[in-house]
Order: structure tokens, then sequence, then C-alpha cells
């Protein structure tokens, strides 16, 4: 197998028949959980892949690995001191912080440093791991030991969190560069394995957004020009009810320019080239997590059930399931620094994939290379209508 079949999160679900790792309705015991996981990992099954198989979240999965009977992965209950635990991550050297939705993996290695909170929003502000932590989507979380699937492999150490829903908000991951001893006390110093995690079924559910022909788009399209910082976006939004992809109908062709569903690999394409810096976003609910820097190694895949456009570089990876991209969006908002512009892409559900800005500071202009990229992805669009 290559290795870009091995790092990226592709699986082939469909391969294993009904009945060959599933469970049956009425098994639904921890140990029957346990036996069933290891054998669609045992298939080659990534976890979260495994877990769905199941009929169940990743978290429910963790849960019933932490008791009973030993199994070759045990999952410790975390003690739920979010914040004091990333602080203590950093005499670890580098690690590996994962962050997903649905459809998108974001994965950079690095040194969890300058870790803060102020209420129920955090930070973590290194140039390798940048996070926006939004803490009241933080339910449980573990400490996993993954025994190797094959000999003269390390045990798999990590530490990973879930929404009240069992879905993982951030997961992060031992490398071989990391202080192994340190990490393992600190899975140590915030176990507590008495918790019994619990976990909603289903999806968390959406906030309400009125509908367009309630929405007053003369004063959206105000606000919108009134715009001083790009964070102020988050409140016009609430402000106006309404939702991200529903805010770039109303204001196309004024803010906002649809672009081709293939833009994404252009972007990326474009930018290895010119050795242009991005800032890559990609998150959940509750938790952001940033590469800035340039992109070099850029590997579609496909598979028998899948489209994978991926990022292969030293520290950073992305895998973005390109098949499953429904809009592209370019952005244009005002600010202080000028216009700030990104490209958003979408899925079927109008879930936010992730978002590609320029790499700038904050109380800097935008590199004008960005804005020239951005505007050779329009181009071609229009230029085909």
């Amino acid at each position: 197998m290559s290795s870009v079949l091995s790092a990226a999160p592709v699986s082939d679900a469909a391969a294993i028949p009904p009945g060959a790792g599933g469970l049956h309705p009425a098994a639904t015991s921890g140990g029957a959980v346990r036996a069933a996981f290891e054998a669609l990992r045992q298939s080659g099954l990534r976890a979260r892949d495994a877990a769905e198989r199941l009929g169940l979240s990743e978290g429910a999965v963790l849960a019933a690995h932490s008791e009973g009977a030993p199994a070759r992965l045990r999952a410790v209950p975390l003690n739920g001191h979010w914040v004091d635990l990333l602080k203590a991550l950093e005499p670890c050297g580098p690690l590996m912080a994962l962050t997903r939705n649905h459809s998108v993996v974001h994965e950079k290695t690095g040194v969890y440093r300058r870790v803060s909170a102020q209420g129920e929003v955090g930070l973590v502000l290194d140039r390798d791991i940048d996070l926006r932590l939004f803490l009241s989507h933080w339910h449980a979380g573990f400490a996993v030991r993954e025994a190797p699937l094959r000999e003269g492999e390390f045990e798999a150490l990590s530490l990973q969190f879930f929404d009240a829903w069992g879905h993982a908000v951030h997961k992060v991951f031992v490398r071989e560069a990391s202080d192994r001893a340190a990490l393992e006390a600190v899975m140590a110093r915030f176990a507590a394995p008495e918790a019994r995690p619990q976990f909603a079924l289903g999806q968390a559910p959406k906030p309400e957004r009125l509908a367009d022909a309630h929405i007053d788009v003369q004063a959206l399209r105000a606000d919108w020009a009134a715009l001083r910082d790009t964070h102020e976006f988050f409140s016009l939004l609430k402000r106006h009810r309404l939702d991200r992809q529903q805010s770039f109908r109303l204001t196309e062709g004024l803010f906002t320019t649809r672009l081709a569903s293939d833009t994404i690999a252009r972007l990326l394409h474009l930018a290895a080239a010119s050795g242009l810096g991005l800032m890559v976003f990609v998150g959940n609910a509750a938790c952001i997590q940033i590469h800035s820097g340039p992109v070099q190694r850029i590997v579609p895949l496909q598979t028998a059930t899948a489209q994978w456009l991926n990022v292969m570089d030293p520290g950073f990876n992305l895998h973005l399931r390109s098949d499953r991209v429904a809009q592209v969006w370019a952005v244009h908002k005002p600010s202080e620094d000028g216009t700030v512009s990104s490209v958003e892409a979408f899925d079927a559900d109008g879930e936010l994939m992730l978002m590609v800005f320029g790499e700038r500071k904050p109380g800097q202009p935008q590199d004008p290379a960005w804005r020239e990229l951005v505007q050779t992805l329009v181009t071609p669009l229009s230029e085909a209508a």
C-alpha cells in the first residue's frame, strides 16, 4: 500500500458485508461493542468508520472500552479540566493535533504552547498548533492506549475529546519525537477512571434560522459593509439569524461570488506552485484548527467509495472529501486593514467544510498575491457562464 493510501483517512466500509463486524440490535453490552469494534479495526477500518458501522458514535465506543475486560484498545475517562490538561502538554514536545468535521481532517504536528481561556472560549496560539476552542461543546474525553496491529510498532497513545453526541471534537496523538513519559504523566494526572461518560443519540440540533423572505437583506448588506474586523462576522450572522452560506447567497455579487466546485483543488495547486502562504481553517462547533504557511504536496486520491484531496506535507496533512463539495464561495469582508478575502467550501447539507485565507497577521493588510490568486479562481467561472 502506498504511503498516501496509508496516511489518508480512507476506508472502504462497503467491502465488509453486513454482519461481518456489525452489532446485532440486541447485542448492546460493552463486551459486544468491544468485540465487534476490534473485528472491524482488524479488517482495516479506521476508528470513526468502524464506530459508524456499529451504529455508534466514537465516544460511545470508547466509553465501552473504559470498563470490563482488558482489550487491545483501552480508554480511561478524563476529569474535564480541559484547559489545564492542554496547558500540561507543552513538556510533551511535538504532538499531532487532529481536528475534523464530517468531510475534512486537519492534522498539525507541533507543541501545545500559549494555552489560555476566557470563559468558554479557549486559545492555543503557536504557529504550528493554532486552535480556537469553544469549551461549552467539550463534553467528555479519554486517554486512549491502542496496542499495535503489526509487530514492531509502538503502542499508540492519544487524548480524544467528544461533544455530547459522542462526535470527536479534537484529538492529540503521540509522535516519534514526543516525550512519551511526559504524555503518560499527563494521562495519569487527569484520569478519572470512576467517570461513566454518557452520550446522546443522533446529531446536535442546528440553530434556528430565518427563511430568506423574513431577512432584511438591505440591513444585512449595510451591516456587512460596516464591518471593521473579520471577527465581527459571527455576531452579524447571529444578529440577522441566518447561517453562513445563506448570508453568502443574499450578498452574492456584492461581497461574495460563487465558484466552481473544483476550486479548492485549483487553489491548493496554484498556492503550491507559487509558494504563497495560506491560512487553512478546519473545524467543528467545539474546535477550529488553523494551518499557517505554504502547502507543497497536493495528492488527489480516489477509492471505490470516495474521492479525496490531500495535502501531504511535513507537519501538516489535510484530507478533504472532494466528492462532498457542493458549493464554493469567494468571500470579501471589509476591515480596518483593508478587504480580507477567503475561499470557503460547503457540503450538500450546507455545513462548512473549510475556509482558506491568505496568510497574514492581525493589523496587516492581505497579501496582494492572495487577492490575485482569488481573482484567477473567479474569472474562469464567470467566463464559462
